[in-house]
């Protein structure tokens, strides 16, 4: 913490407060007071007492003091949870809000997309300074392990919510439990079990059992650790080199529970591990002083990502270091991707944590052609992209079935094959119907009149009458007559055989319908983007009355004379100022199924399907996408407190946008071509993005 004064000289003589209750504020109090007017400490959970030998004050105090500088003495993490939570009240108060480096946290970087402008290891560079060294130290979280959780302070709020869901309620857990941590961390490294037995003890919390709660936060901790893969793996080639590989972290658990966090991410490459709770002291403490003590006088160099407690404490005692970025400062300096205004409450924390562990998950970004973002391969591609906005919708849209009291639940084909798998996993049943249309089959049964086919010549088509007349009606004709001028009086020229072929479809359809055993009372109806004309046609097919709830509806005000019944997940007064209407067409191409799109029926009722246009590596690709939504739709409902999910339209479009900013590498998905045999169009995938 050297050189505190000269950072700060222009606050030496202007009221000031210092954020954070740890025994690194304690330094830094020591190299201020006396120089600077310290009015007092601030903490999120503690607004009053006094430790050392200053008041701890309210952010109210703070602001009616007139402070001009907020000095926040913790980890980058920590600064960046703390910037979320007082940023808007420093800046609308002009008071000054900066880490121990002079850093701005109220600063809002603008979002970039590469890493030119910062240098950092690459994996050849660290194996080279390495290879000196006979022992490899490593830090654990954030360095070799990452959460996907956007701050470590949101476990706190899960294990609240899992208490909840227990019966058991105790009021600002989060608060209590991190200053039971702080407390006992003044002079000590504590074990979660003393934590917890502090916080029972200093509450009178007498509905709590320490040692339980302890295994609860470990659990869920587990839960949210994935390996950092590729430090894994040079740490495994290092290992096997003839390096003792020496895990050193300060945390609140013992080696018997990190050894069981290790083995779910399949770290076993360590000689020993090093925890601070059972030493009682931590990194920037005495730490690697028994690191050193074990290796005697073997040379050692330490990988870590904090600067104070990583790399400063280990250049004091002797041994070299190297920073590996953690996922949050690689987050940070990509401006955060521009997400960092629509993230709100733990949710959308889980959300961008998830976004983080796997888009930084590697700390090596700095050997790429240009230092580019990048993701490669189409799996990343809908978890990344595609999944957080999906998964919304389908928590909503089983929302709006509850809501509803619905029945009968029917996902369209082909835009409901990966939906009703999201559905059925989110409800643990397969009690929905994934039933076969389109909108060709729903047009062919369901023609009744001429003025049908009107409605239908209005859908501008991009061939030719006889074209048309194969393509949406199923009808062939030898050359059918008139220019493409007049389209639609030439349509009428064949409303006899259309509304013939129509009745013969509907009786074959019907036939397919009576197969699925429709309950009483309403269907909710998916279709993703749409008119409704699916709808309205399927509706003249069944007895029961169809619900739509669509992902967007298009045209709604053409179409309300309709008088469908259609709630769709984006509203009309929505979308005036969403950018959903440049990307949801990438989106229903990703969702299909891999059958064709269905024609009609046959007399028993089984489906008539087209001819398949797209080639097996298409296939493959959008299922390999659909696996990431799959995947990242199953971790979330995992991670997420029921209580907690909240749909968030405007973090999901940023993430989704991101798929325009970002290098996308995989061939196949940018081979893509988006097909619509209903208006005779296709479109490259590279067009769109």
């Amino acid at each position: 913490m050297s050189g505190l004064y000269q950072v700060f000289q222009k606050y030496k003589d202007k009221p000031i407060a210092i954020y954070g209750l740890g025994t690194e504020t304690q330094r830094v109090l020591a190299e201020l007071d006396g120089a600077f007017q310290v009015i007092g400490l601030l903490d999120g959970y503690r607004e009053s007492g006094t430790l050392y030998g200053k008041p701890i004050i309210s952010m109210k105090q703070a602001i009616e003091n007139q402070t001009a500088l907020i000095l926040v003495v913790a980890r980058p993490g920590s600064c960046k949870a703390i910037a979320k939570k007082i940023g808007r009240l420093c800046k609308d108060n002009q008071i000054a809000l900066l880490d121990v480096r002079g850093k701005d946290l109220c600063d809002v970087k603008k979002a970039v997309y590469s890493f030119r402008e910062n240098d950092g290891f690459t994996k050849d560079k660290l194996m080279s300074v390495v290879k000196a060294h006979d022992v490899v130290s490593v830090d654990l979280f954030d360095t070799l392990v990452m959460r996907r959780v956007l701050f470590p302070t949101d476990i706190f709020e899960i294990v609240n919510e899992r208490l909840k869901e227990k019966g058991t309620y105790i009021e600002d857990f989060s608060g209590k439990r991190l200053r039971s941590e702080k407390y006992l961390s003044k002079n000590s490294a504590p074990t979660l079990v003393a934590i917890y037995q502090h916080m029972k003890d200093t509450y009178s919390l007498s509905e709590i059992a320490p040692g339980e709660l302890a295994k609860l936060e470990w659990g869920i901790d587990c839960e949210m650790l994935v390996p950092r893969k590729e430090v894994c793996e040079l740490l495994e080639k290092m290992s096997g080199q003839g390096k003792d590989i020496y895990i050193v972290s300060d945390t609140f658990y013992g080696r018997e529970q990190l050894v069981k966090m290790l083995e779910r991410c399949n770290i076993t490459f360590f000689k020993d591990i090093l925890a601070s709770c059972e030493y009682g002291t931590g990194k920037t403490q005495s730490l690697f002083h028994e690191l050193k003590e074990r290796i005697h006088n073997k040379s050692c160099i330490h990988i870590g990502d904090d600067i104070a407690a990583d790399i400063e404490s280990a250049k004091r005692n002797g041994f070299a270091a190297c920073q590996l970025y953690s996922g949050i400062e690689l987050f940070e300096m990509a401006g955060y991707l521009g997400l960092w205004e629509n993230i709100n409450g733990l949710a959308d924390r889980i959300k961008t944590g998830m976004l983080v562990a796997k888009l930084f998950n590697s700390p090596f970004q700095f050997e790429k052609t240009g230092k580019k973002i990048s993701v490669s391969n189409t799996y990343d591609i809908g978890y990344l992209f595609f999944a957080p906005m999906i998964s919304d919708f389908v928590i909503w849209f089983d929302g709006q079935v509850k809501r509803n009291k619905m029945q009968n639940v029917w996902f369209c084909a082909r835009d409901g094959y990966l939906i009703k798998k999201l559905y059925d996993e989110l409800k643990k049943d397969e009690t929905s119907v994934y039933f076969l249309t389109s909108r060709i089959a729903a047009i062919r049964a369901g023609m009744e009149s001429e003025r049908d086919i009107h409605y239908v010549a209005e859908m501008k088509y991009s061939g030719t009458v006889q074209e048309q007349l194969k393509e949406r009606f199923g009808i062939a004709v030898q050359k059918a007559a008139g220019t493409t001028e007049d389209r639609e009086e030439c349509l009428m020229d064949y409303s006899q055989e259309i509304l013939e072929e129509a009745f013969v479809n509907r009786k074959n359809y019907e036939i397919y319908i009576s197969s699925l055993s429709v309950k009483e009372g309403e269907i909710a109806f998916f279709d993703f983007v749409a008119k409704g004309t699916s709808q309205m046609y399927i509706g003249r097919l069944v007895k029961n009355h169809l619900k739509g709830f669509y992902f967007l509806q298009l045209e709604a005000g053409y179409m309300r004379e309709k008088s469908l019944d259609i709630q769709p997940f984006y509203k009309a007064e929505e979308l005036e100022n969403s950018a959903i209407y440049d990307d949801y067409y990438i989106l229903e191409t990703m969702l299909t199924s891999p059958a064709p799109s269905v024609l009609g029926f046959d007399e028993k009722g089984a489906a008539h399907y087209a001819e398949e246009t797209r080639t097996k590596e298409d296939i493959e690709c959008f299922l390999a996408a659909q696996n990431g939504i799959f995947d990242y739709f199953k971790t979330y409902l995992g991670l997420c407190p029921e209580t907690e999910k909240r749909v968030n339209k405007k973090l999901d479009e940023k993430l989704l946008s991101l798929i325009h900013n970002l290098d996308v590498l995989d061939k196949d998905f940018l081979g893509l071509e988006v097909e619509d045999p209903f208006f005779h169009r296709n479109t490259d995938m590279t067009d769109l993005i």
